[in-house]
């Protein structure tokens, strides 16, 4: 399922639809993926809290509102999986108008509406959890729902479009959803009103560092690599080579993640809790009706899988950089972004398992890979 065995376990699903047959095929570094993620997240909570100082060392150097540390650990992360997308099939996808039009409407009208019902259901007490859940919910996965599509068996090229899509969609939109679930429509229903004030260009800098970076270097890497060697060399040879990268970088982006927020989330457990409720529900609501709504419209197994995923995922290193810009470092917003990897790294792996066991629902010919 991962980077390192995908070219062999997961290019020709088994006719079975068993997920035990693809499970049991994977390396020990990839059985084991949960393991390795929960001890990362405990590594750097730990680091976090033992080791003083260790904040204030990783936040040293940012990219905006994002730790230098994370930023690379997004791009080493990234660059192997859009390594092997095949750029030429592109088209195939980008003619898939039920699968773009699905994915529009489930990302940027149901996913920011149910996390506005969602926060102010569970946190009618506490505006700031609130608000920062809202800017969760308006800022659409464009970095790690990659690794989760790629290690679910998705296809990777309705992934890196539809992550191109909504990379799109964020510069434009995200200000004005913004002014518009915090400001408009709290006021049509007699609520409270938040401002939130952000440019375009700040949402565009973070969309070109965290995927125009990796995406064209994963472009030139196929483009040349097949051209001086052929495509046989590029996914026999080279691909399984930068592979493991994928998993070191997503372990490493973890680490740092968890180290910088360690103190804060450790320290507060009432209040995580009570933002986890929200976050939990909308995962699974995203994701179930997602997968449900990709098979009852006649999706293949990998582009409803892709759907799934691209829906139920977030970008929290946006949501928490315009949270700690626009609120504060410590303010109640920028936690409601911190906690949402706590919650979103085990439930999405979770779920990557609960989309093979989904492959029973399609038909072999709908989910071989072409």
């Amino acid at each position: 399922m991962s980077s390192t065995s995908r070219p062999a376990a997961a290019e020709s699903v088994p006719e079975t639809g068993n997920a035990s047959g693809v499970i049991a095929a994977l390396s020990t570094l990839d059985r084991f993926l949960p393991v390795w993620i929960i001890a990362a997240m405990a590594a750097g909570l730990l680091l976090g809290r033992l080791v003083p100082g260790l904040n204030t060392a990783l936040e040293a150097v940012k990219v905006g509102e994002i730790s230098l540390p994370i930023a690379l650990g997004l791009l080493l992360m990234m660059y192997p999986v859009l390594a092997r997308v095949r750029y030429d099939r592109l088209d195939t996808v980008a003619g898939d108008r039920r699968l773009l039009l699905s994915s529009l409407v489930l990302n940027w009208i149901a996913g920011p509406a149910l996390m506005f019902a969602l926060a102010w259901t569970f946190l009618p007490d506490l505006p700031e959890y609130r608000t920062g859940l809202i800017i969760v919910g308006l800022a659409r996965c464009i970095a790690m729902v990659l690794i989760w599509n790629d290690l679910a068996c998705g296809d990777r090229e309705a992934a890196a479009v539809l992550v191109a899509l909504n990379s799109v969609f964020q510069v434009v939109a995200f200000g004005a959803l913004g002014w518009f679930y915090l400001q408009v429509l709290p006021g049509w229903l007699g609520l409270p009103q938040t401002a939130l004030e952000v440019s375009a260009w700040d949402i565009a800098q973070y969309v070109l560092i965290f995927l125009g970076i990796p995406l064209l270097a994963g472009y030139l890497s196929r483009r040349l690599g097949e051209r001086a060697r052929g495509r046989d060399w590029y996914e026999t040879r080279f691909l399984p080579r930068v592979g493991p990268l994928a998993l070191y970088g997503l372990l490493f982006t973890i680490v740092i993640l968890f180290a910088l927020q360690g103190g804060t989330i450790t320290s507060r457990p009432g209040d995580v809790a009570r933002i986890a409720l929200p976050l939990l529900a909308y995962f699974a609501l995203m994701w179930g009706g997602s997968f449900l709504a990709g098979r009852a419209i006649g999706l293949s197994y990998e582009r409803t899988t892709t759907l799934a995923f691209t829906a139920a995922g977030n970008n929290f290193e946006l949501a928490i950089a315009v949270a700690v810009g626009v609120f504060g470092v410590t303010s109640g917003q920028a936690l409601a972004g911190v906690v949402g990897p706590l919650i979103e790294v085990p439930v999405l792996v979770a779920l990557v398992y609960l989309s093979l066991a989904g492959r029973r629902l399609f038909r072999p010919k709908e989910y071989s890979r072409v």
